[in-house]
């Protein structure tokens, strides 16, 4: 285990990422779905308020930059032409789990359960993007999901007491920004429907 305050280094990690997204956003970029980026900071928010209820330490501040980073984002996509705003289905429903979450926490004041809904919400609401990440890699930017995952390792490479309140957040960051940074980066989607088309 590495000492608890290189969650301060994960938590710069996570703030440059979301700064170069957001700027990304503002130059017309990058296309953000401010569903999506709108839920990612609703949903890290809530498990930030359930950690803090749950007592723990030092590494409730990259649960804290995982929603603060979006919301940037978020701001930034009313400054851009490019941004767009889809409401489907899925959208109302991961918004609607979402305030389930924060009405459970604040009747059973039960931390872990409040932490699960908002890891469940925060996927749901990244379905989108993950589609358009495999689909259309170009409309991305993968540095903050890389800086997210980078974050995410290192606020787990902390933990000493293993809880799921501890751990629960940062491990689903962890999987989700690495995989989004792999379909944006390497272009998966395309490679496997180029490879898909040749084959045919």
């Amino acid at each position: 285990m590495i000492n608890d305050k290189f969650v301060l280094l994960g938590a710069v990690l996570n703030l440059i990422g979301s700064a170069t997204y957001a700027y990304h956003t503002l130059r017309g970029e990058t296309r953000p779905n401010r569903v999506t980026w709108f839920l990612w900071a609703l949903a890290p928010l809530i498990a930030f308020s359930a950690q803090l209820n749950k007592g723990v330490g030092l590494q409730v501040l990259m649960t804290f930059m995982v929603g603060f980073g979006p919301l940037t984002v978020f701001t930034a996509s009313f400054l851009s032409r490019k941004a767009y705003w889809k409401i489907t289905r899925l959208d109302i429903a991961c918004g609607v789990l979402s305030l389930v979450a924060l009405a459970v926490w604040g009747i059973t004041r039960e931390g872990n359960v409040a932490i699960m809904l908002s890891i469940t919400a925060d996927l749901l609401a990244g379905v989108p993007t993950l589609i358009k990440a495999y689909k259309q890699p170009g409309t991305e930017h993968a540095a903050p999901f890389r800086n997210g995952a980078l974050s995410a390792a290192i606020t787990l490479l902390t933990i000493t007491h293993w809880t799921f309140a501890v751990y629960g957040f940062a491990l689903y960051i962890l999987l989700i920004c690495a995989t989004l940074y792999v379909l944006i980066r390497f272009r998966l989607g395309e490679r496997l429907t180029a490879s898909a088309r040749a084959a045919g």
